[in-house]
């Protein structure tokens, strides 16, 4: 009998652990946050998850205790609304900064206040930046930020494109105080039709980085240079890109903060408009000024097969976006694509035909035409257009750039005027990746969990506890607020609210 009592009991401790393997709570929706409501996720700070709202002309911040209640909802009054450009935040432990860009007669300023782990204003405004202009447009935007991995430098830079053959980059370095540590200026000859800057990132020691490419007839990349500028120098080094004989796709940046590296990576074709053939990359090493890795691999018949989903085999990865560049701890990277596109009656977006036209149009801005640069304050919203996003495509490399493993995890998503409930959210809670996203089941969109291990292997993870039909999950723009915590925005009815997800093992 004691042998028996002590199985029961330890099946009853199994089960009790798998059942809380992970928890949802969702917040209640607020008469107020309407689905035309703007918002961002800052991040779980001093114990409290805080979230932006921007609802009829009032800037606020909303905080939710660990239950997705909430206890407090601070409007920053001091923020110009009618005038606001952008505003960005960085979460830290116990605090976060509020970034913000804003016009005022014919000048732009950009300021930062501090907040605490209840919304609230805790410093002074301070004045980081001010810029002239000679003009009002609906879109003025003159700053952009960046913070380093660690969260110690954060970067303010802007470009001067008036003279369209060389243009003023200013760079403005903070630490995590707010102290200005560098302010430099310097000057990037351009070709005014077929130059391009993309990609800003600021590395853990200050050092600025970012791409400049050259665009083959506005279409595929035939040159590029990756653009470094150390911490304590006012000058740019251009680092060229061997691209050979091939033709880039849209080249994504990652920092390489442990071995101090810098990874681009693109899809690439041989011809003009032509199928993608395969994966190109270019890692450089900062200590020793030299390539560590360069490859182009191409993607062979049998994934494919797999990944091409309603696309012939040759044309695979024709829709293909590279979305994910996950670094290993072993010097090695993962790859994660997602197949995107849209159907209409009038044109389809892909690569070459651009259903919002050309997104090469202006130069200066620089921000990546690939779909998933979206965010909920410049969503898509088209009634003639229906969203498609279908398989995604993971590909493992090791140190050396051979390839380990390739998985797909088949999927077909799809909504009409909006693409805010497709597409999927990752989670990396170190031991394995999650990837999150809607499936229509019986007439219902419901979170589906799938989990990739360090050797490659996939697995659907059964049905998320806790899911209430009511609620329609938007992981695209989801956030990861701690190593085993995400917040993601949820439709319930006409209303935007909230949901905590909690993965305990």
């Amino acid at each position: 009998m004691k042998l028996l009592l002590a199985f029961y009991i330890c099946l009853f401790n199994l089960l009790s652990q798998f059942s809380f393997a992970q928890k949802i709570v969702y917040s209640e929706p607020d008469k107020n946050d309407t689905r035309r409501m703007k918002f961002e996720v800052i991040g779980k700070v001093a114990g409290n998850f805080l979230i932006y709202k921007n609802v009829r002309a009032q800037n606020l911040i909303a905080v939710y205790d660990n239950d997705m209640k909430e206890i407090n909802l601070e409007e920053h009054d001091y923020v110009p609304n009618d005038k606001l450009i952008n505003v960005d935040f960085f979460a830290y432990y116990d605090f976060a900064y509020m970034i913000y860009e804003y016009q005022k007669k014919n000048v732009v300023y950009c300021k930062a206040v501090k907040l605490d782990g209840m919304g609230k204003k805790i410093s002074e405004v301070m004045t980081l930046d001010t810029s002239h202009i000679s003009f009002f447009a609906n879109n003025n935007k003159i700053y952009s930020t960046v913070a380093s991995e660690d969260k110690n430098s954060i970067m303010l830079f802007k470009i001067n494109s008036k003279n369209k053959s060389n243009y003023l980059i200013t760079t403005l370095l903070f630490n995590n105080k707010l102290d200005l540590q560098k302010r430099s200026s310097m000057w990037l000859p351009m070709d005014e039709r077929n130059d391009y800057v993309d990609a800003f990132d600021v590395d853990n020691d200050g050092d600025f980085v970012f791409i400049k490419y050259n665009r083959l007839n506005s279409e595929n990349i035939k040159s590029a240079s990756m653009m470094w500028k150390p911490v304590q120098s006012d000058s740019l080094i251009a680092i060229s890109m061997p691209i050979n004989d091939l033709l880039l796709d849209e080249i994504h940046l990652k920092i390489d903060n442990p071995n101090k590296r810098y990874f681009a990576t693109s899809f690439y074709t041989k011809k003009r408009r032509d199928n993608i053939e395969g994966i190109y990359f270019y890692v450089w090493d900062k200590q020793s000024r030299q390539p560590s890795m360069q490859n182009a691999v191409a993607l062979g018949e049998e994934l494919r097969k797999e990944a091409k989903g309603e696309a012939g085999i040759k044309g695979a990865f024709n829709n293909y976006f590279i979305k994910d560049i996950i670094i290993k701890k072993d010097g090695g990277f993962i790859i994660g694509s997602e197949a995107y596109y849209t159907t209409s009656r009038y044109n389809n977006w892909n690569r070459w035909d651009y259903l919002y036209g050309s997104p090469y149009y202006n130069s200066y801005d620089y921000y990546s035409y690939s779909p998933f640069y979206n965010s909920w304050r410049y969503r898509t919203n088209n009634q003639s257009v229906r969203y498609h996003a279908d398989n995604i495509t993971i590909l493992s490399f090791d140190n050396t750039g051979k390839m380990q493993w390739n998985g797909v995890i088949h999927k077909e998503q799809f909504d009409d005027e909006t693409d805010d409930r497709i597409s999927y959210m990752t989670l990396n809670t170190g031991g394995q990746l999650h990837y999150l996203f809607n499936m229509d089941e019986k007439r219902a969109l419901l979170l589906n969990d799938y989990t990739l291990t360090p050797q490659g292997e996939i697995n659907r993870n059964p049905t998320l506890k806790n899911l209430d039909r009511g609620f329609e999950f938007m992981p695209k723009y989801g956030k990861q607020v701690s190593s085993k915590q995400a917040i993601i925005p949820c439709y319930y009815r006409n209303y935007i609210c909230f949901a905590k997800i909690d993965f305990n093992f």
